[in-house]
């Protein structure tokens, strides 16, 4: 501060995450944003919140507010396994050196700030802030909590990608416009004392929810809550809505309508220098940054809605594309940068295969409360073509000083599979899948089955697994044509609500069938405001209001995913004798009888790495 000459920060922000000026690192984007539109912005990351809180200190107090995110994950994932159990790193942490953040960090930084600061108003932002804006039940302490706010005691929250909101709030804080009054900027929520008036759009119906207290009494009423929320989060007019907490509200108002291509381009193209800030130097590489450092994200939404996912309560269902000249100038700015070598990781998004795809008629759209445009089908108003991808595809891998351009991110194989009736368009969608594996694929396809029974795959929001079955053959038909030795990587998840150990017992007969080999495939993990989390704290799923078994216990857990090791000698006689239990001698013989055995084609053996937060097809 200093060196530029400034007496003190408009706005001071504080990240759970070391600080990468880098557009895929939400602290860094903010920044930005917030510098573009006049101030001076500073950025503490990964603050010491057990010493004298020196750094909390240092800068003293912000001109305007100051800024809290956990980071780009949930701090309770990125410290806990499935089984609860605390990890040893953290790949958003130099060294990727575990303990630089602390539990429920959006929570612990604004307590703080409001201790020691208790008239400088603290927004909220990021995943961790943004899922955990109403009612929502937590994994880790077992128990059902208030919206974030209320346990933070912050000003405002923005949820979701905060671009518009955060330029919003900054404009008319400049012009001096009281924070408590600020209650009509789309995609926030703020809390307000009961019978209170406060500013809000004439055109925004409220929706009241069932109250935290009647949430805490009844899992029945917080199920039925998700619904409201899920449908009002994916809408593009949606309601606002309004959940009792106490003697008190949490408003959250509804989201800004999807950015135009234009909007995105301006933010991809902010003045990143790409790079984790020099202090640093080494202490080790930052391992997030690592993986996307010479990757290009060309878009962002989810229209799958699967049911473990947080992508779209986060990002949006409306998927928003980046124009081919922004994303050309990207590639040529990771060409340009001292370490690249000539291979990009991954040129893509949440799911790899959304690019573009958007309503045919987007009044539609307005009105659509549907979670997934593709589950149970493919909506008839999607445009699913392939072609603008294909051609974006060979465009990054022609350009000069680029060797390969691989596909890091999840494929949705039931898009490319979707028949329209168009000939052209379909085969062009195929087309697709044949550049991906022929051109893109650094040895390995990764995709998203996720199980192989219908029952779980319905639950989960999953196409049937014949699709997959599909998809196998033609990859190695594609190998073959083309002299090529890739393997087929298929990702699968156990103990998820609705799974069955008998049904587990099945996954592992019909992968064992398929010549698969599964390793470090990982169990169910329920994080705050999706359908399956709803489902396994209530036991009820949110639209139907039925019941819906749940495995919950590491006894259940350990005994389906013992299932997916069935090729292990130390697991087969629990096993065989889990299937005499199940009364189900025809898959101890599908699994066990030694003329059933496959060959063991090393290409199907699937190792799973430690998947990103959330970012699941």
């Amino acid at each position: 501060m200093k060196a530029l000459g400034w007496d003190a920060a408009d706005v001071i922000l504080f990240t759970g995450d070391a600080y990468v000026d880098h557009l895929s690192f939400g602290a860094a984007v903010i920044g930005r944003i917030l510098e573009t539109a006049g101030l001076r912005v500073a950025i503490v990351p990964q603050p010491n919140w057990t010493d004298d809180l020196r750094d909390f200190k240092k800068l003293g107090e912000p001109r305007l507010f100051f800024g809290v995110t956990a980071g780009n994950m949930d701090s309770m994932v990125n410290h806990y396994t499935a089984n609860r159990r605390r990890r040893s790193n953290d790949a958003y942490t130099p060294g990727g050196r575990a303990g630089a953040r602390p539990d429920y960090a959006s929570v612990v930084y604004t307590n703080i700030l409001k201790k020691l600061y208790p008239e400088v108003p603290v927004v909220l932002g990021g995943i961790e802030a943004s899922l955990r804006r109403l009612t929502h039940y937590d994994y880790w302490s077992d128990k059902l909590k208030p919206g974030i706010l209320e346990e933070s005691g912050a000003d405002l929250l923005f949820y979701g990608m905060a671009e518009k909101s955060i330029t919003e709030f900054a404009r008319l804080v400049q012009r001096g416009v009281p924070v408590q009054s600020l209650t009509n900027i789309p995609q926030t929520a703020f809390m307000n004392p009961e019978g209170n008036n406060y500013a809000t759009k004439t055109d925004w119906e409220a929706l009241e929810l069932n109250t935290h207290e009647e949430c805490l009494k009844d899992k029945k009423k917080f199920a039925a809550n998700f619904r409201y929320i899920e449908e009002e989060s994916n809408r593009w007019q949606a309601k606002k809505l309004v959940q009792q907490v106490g003697n008190r509200q949490i408003v959250v108002n509804p989201m800004w309508p999807p950015l135009s291509t234009k909007e995105i381009d301006q933010v991809y193209e902010l003045p990143f220098t790409r790079m984790p800030h020099p202090r640093y130097n080494g202490k080790g590489a930052i391992p997030a940054y690592e993986m996307i450092r010479h990757s290009i994200n060309i878009h962002r939404g989810c229209f799958g809605g699967c049911a473990f996912c947080t992508i779209s309560a986060h990002q949006g269902k409306f998927v928003v594309s980046r124009s081919e000249k922004s994303v050309m100038k990207e590639v040529e700015a990771v060409v340009d940068m001292p370490d690249f070598k000539g291979y990009i990781s991954d040129v893509g998004g949440p799911s790899a295969n959304m690019y573009r795809m958007a309503g045919k008629d987007l009044e539609l759209c307005r009105q659509c409360k549907r979670p997934s445009c593709i589950y149970p089908s493919v909506c008839r108003n999607l445009e699913t073509d392939h072609r603008p991808l294909t051609g974006l595809y060979q465009k990054v891998a022609g350009f000069p000083g680029v060797k390969k351009a691989f596909i890091g991110s999840g494929i949705r194989y039931d898009l490319a599979f979707h028949e329209t009736g168009d000939a052209k368009k379909d085969e062009g969608n195929l087309e697709y899948l044949r550049e991906v594996i022929r051109h893109h694929v650094s040895g390995r396809l990764k995709v998203a089955p996720e199980h192989t029974s219908d029952d779980v795959l319905n639950v989960m929001r999953k196409p049937s697994f014949e699709l997959f079955r599909r998809l196998t053959t033609f990859f190695h038909s594609v190998n073959r044509e083309e002299g090529l030795k890739q393997q087929l990587i298929p990702y699968f998840i156990s103990s998820h609500p609705g799974s069955k150990l008998e049904n587990m017992a099945e996954l592992a007969a019909e992968t064992k069938e398929l010549d698969f080999k599964l390793e470090q495939v990982q169990d169910f993990t329920p994080t705050p405001m999706t359908v399956a989390t709803v489902i396994y704290y209530s036991g009820y799923h949110p639209y139907m209001l039925e019941k819906v078994f749940v495995p919950r216990t590491e006894k259940e857990k350990l005994a389906q995913r013992k299932f997916f090791f069935w090729y292990k000698k130390e697991y087969r006689n629990s096993l065989k004798q889990e299937l005499q239990r199940l009364n189900r001698p025809d898959l101890e013989k599908r699994l066990f009888d030694a003329e059933q055995q496959p060959a063991g084609n090393k290409r199907n053996q699937s190792k799973r790495k430690k998947p990103k937060h959330h970012k699941r097809r």
